[in-house]
């Protein structure tokens, strides 16, 4: 029953939509994440951070001492792009690579006096792009369109 339930939300929610090219949901979501970059990324290029590493400091602020594969993981980014990151970040002096204490197969990446002191000059101007994406919504419209986004990826995640 429960199924039949599931399979007959899919089938309406897939009645209520119509192709239209460029009007997707999937479509509009990867066209705002776009936007958001594009903004992001002039930004904090000025401060001789690329897009790309901007992800993997974002996660470092938050917990450092991260080993790659868990960046990989955290930022959402394939193993091989993480790698050519880390190691830009580690030649732009951002991050260094320290051997693990307890288990020396893995290394840890860690944050410089440099890459810390970035959170203080980068933070606001994530959070400038997200008030500027944001200008005319309610409280309430942002916490619903959190509410909505954070539906789908469970939804996707669950098929």
């Amino acid at each position: 029953m429960p199924r039949r339930d599931k399979d007959s939300s899919r089938e309406a929610a897939g009645k209520a939509f119509h192709y239209e090219p460029g009007r997707s949901i999937g479509y509009l979501l990867r066209d705002c994440y776009r936007s958001f970059s594009r903004v992001l990324e002039a930004r904090i290029n000025p401060h001789g951070v690329r897009i790309g590493q901007w992800f993997f400091l974002r996660e470092l602020w938050e917990e450092d001492g991260l080993t790659q594969g868990d960046l990989s993981v955290r930022a959402g980014i394939t193993a091989p792009t993480t790698a050519v990151s880390i190691r830009r970040m580690v030649k732009n002096g951002l991050v260094v690579r320290k051997q693990d204490k307890l288990d020396r197969r893995k290394v840890r990446i860690y944050l410089t006096s440099k890459g810390r002191r970035f959170r203080d000059e980068l933070l606001p101007l994530a959070i400038e792009v997200n008030e500027i994406a944001t200008v005319g919504f309610t409280q309430k419209e942002i916490r619903q369109l959190r509410s909505f986004i954070d539906r789908m990826k469970k939804n996707l995640s669950d098929s």
